[in-house]
């Protein structure tokens, strides 16, 4: 087989698998997604002592705490996002955080890119999170059962 034609070959492997791969990333870049089982008690304790550092509140029925870098784009337009459904829905606090001056809670919370954004319910427990900029539908979608349960559903104890 000729050499050009083995260059082509590896070529259009390499072109498909960098496709594949970012179409995955797009397709959950900013996907809000659920804390899968939840953490165990002393973490749940621990991870409350984090979030309230952060200022999020344990009274609001709602909370988007996002955590942030100074020149993200995409940190911009969450914060709008955000800001948006705070203004719109009763109930809905929005803390912005800058990742670099708090790394501790950075890592505590495992944040591994700006923007990450955590839906917190009440009592201080982190119910969903995403990784990107989410859409503001799906930003409601995710916290309106949140502000429809009845006090105290969907904590764990």
């Amino acid at each position: 087989m000729p050499s050009w034609v083995t260059g082509v070959v590896v070529a259009a492997v390499v072109l498909a698998a960098a496709t594949v791969a970012g179409l995955l990333w797009q397709r959950r870049n900013g996907r809000l997604r659920a804390v899968e089982g939840g953490p165990a008690v002393t973490e749940q304790d621990a991870e409350a002592g984090v979030l309230a550092r952060l200022g999020v509140p344990a009274d609001a029925p709602v909370t988007l705490l996002q955590f942030s870098s100074a020149f993200c784009a995409p940190c911009r337009a969450t914060r709008r996002i955000c800001a948006e459904v705070g203004d719109q829905l009763d109930g809905v606090v929005h803390v912005e955080v800058d990742a670099e001056s708090h790394l501790d809670e950075v890592r505590a919370l495992n944040v591994l890119r700006t923007p990450t954004l955590f839906v917190v319910g009440a009592g201080r427990q982190i119910v969903q999170r995403a990784s990107g900029a989410p859409s503001k539908p799906q930003l409601i979608a995710a916290i309106a059962p949140l502000l429809t349960a009845p006090a105290g559903a969907g904590q764990t104890s």
